[in-house]
């Protein structure tokens, strides 16, 4: 796609100092963008192409008006563009709302869908609710259903950022005691998130997105202090964080977001499994206007069957 440019003093406003708006708009949307002649010429994958066409769109309506955009305003216009769906000829199409059992992710023709009626009750209570329990065992996806929900909310622009949050260390998080730099610390154990975001989009693609801060994978001990609008933010792993950490994560919640809290009160590694966040949620939040609770089970497991009897065994022995 060729662009043609205006005069100097709107081509600044439009190319930044130095190019500096160009080369945001390339590192953030994978495009590349040569300004020559004045023109500017865009080449990439048609979806990014229609998405940067979109944001210099906008930097030439704020040039006209005689107002040229921040940094920050630009990198806002960016993440707004790079959550809808441009067609080949360039203008921007809204992805449509995703259905509560049916969800369209960032790889190309994939949708997620809910296979039991138990996870659709699930869907159906996340998307109608900002505050979303979910208790089951493990193999119910549980964690990779809030997931390709906060993914396809991000996609449709019905949040326009992800957090993904978990007790780095099972007790305590004593994350010094760890070998290497903080991220080598932390990585182990938020890599069952990252694992289920690759499901659903591409490498580069969350790449570029985290680099942007549009998403966040997060220990739960990185939270306190934060506040949290337009996000969706999954804690996953919940039935290990205590009654203070479970208090510190909900407080996090602002305006215009949403939260899922997902656990198994089976697998509760605390000294003292009565210390555990999740059982306290429950039982203190049950009766709380706005909040739903949702129970999954065996006949939820969608792993290997396998799984599905391995649980069944483990749930019929009597100590």
């Amino acid at each position: 796609m060729t662009i043609q440019l205006p005069d100097q003093d709107q081509r600044m406003a439009i190319t930044g100092p130095a190019e500096r708006n160009l080369k945001i708009i390339r590192e953030a949307l994978g495009v590349s963008l040569t300004a020559r002649n004045g023109s500017l010429r865009l080449t990439g994958e048609t979806r990014a192409v229609g998405q940067a066409a979109v944001v210099l769109e906008r930097l030439q309506e704020a040039a006209r008006a005689n107002k040229p955009m921040s940094r920050e305003q630009l990198l806002e216009t960016v993440s707004t563009a790079a959550l809808t769906n441009p067609s080949p000829a360039g203008p921007t199409v809204n992805v449509p709302p995703s259905t509560p059992d049916t969800m369209e992710v960032y790889l190309p023709g994939k949708r997620i869908r809910a296979k039991t009626p138990g996870q659709m009750a699930y869907l159906e209570a996340l998307h109608h609710h900002d505050l979303t329990f979910c208790i089951g065992p493990a193999g119910t996806g549980k964690t990779y259903l809030a997931v390709a929900a906060a993914v396809s909310m991000l996609k449709s622009g019905q949040v326009r950022k992800l957090v993904l949050v978990r007790p780095a260390v099972e007790a305590g998080e004593k994350l010094g005691f760890l070998p290497g730099t903080m991220q080598d610390k932390v990585n182990p154990y938020l890599r069952p998130l990252l694992d289920a975001l690759h499901d659903m989009m591409e490498f580069e693609h969350i790449e570029r997105f985290m680099a942007h801060d549009l998403i966040e994978i997060v220990p739960l001990a990185f939270m306190r202090g934060r506040t949290l609008n337009d996000a969706l933010i999954i804690l996953d792993e919940a039935q290990n964080t205590t009654r203070s950490q479970m208090m510190m994560f909900l407080t996090r919640l602002g305006h215009g977001g949403k939260m899922v809290v997902t656990g198994d009160a089976s697998q509760i590694d605390l000294d003292d499994p009565r210390d555990s966040g999740l059982i306290d949620a429950a039982h203190r939040l049950k009766r709380i206007k706005g909040v739903a609770f949702c129970t999954l089970d065996g006949k939820d497991i969608v792993r290997h069957s396998l799984v599905q009897r391995i649980v069944e065994a483990y749930e019929n022995v009597k100590d």
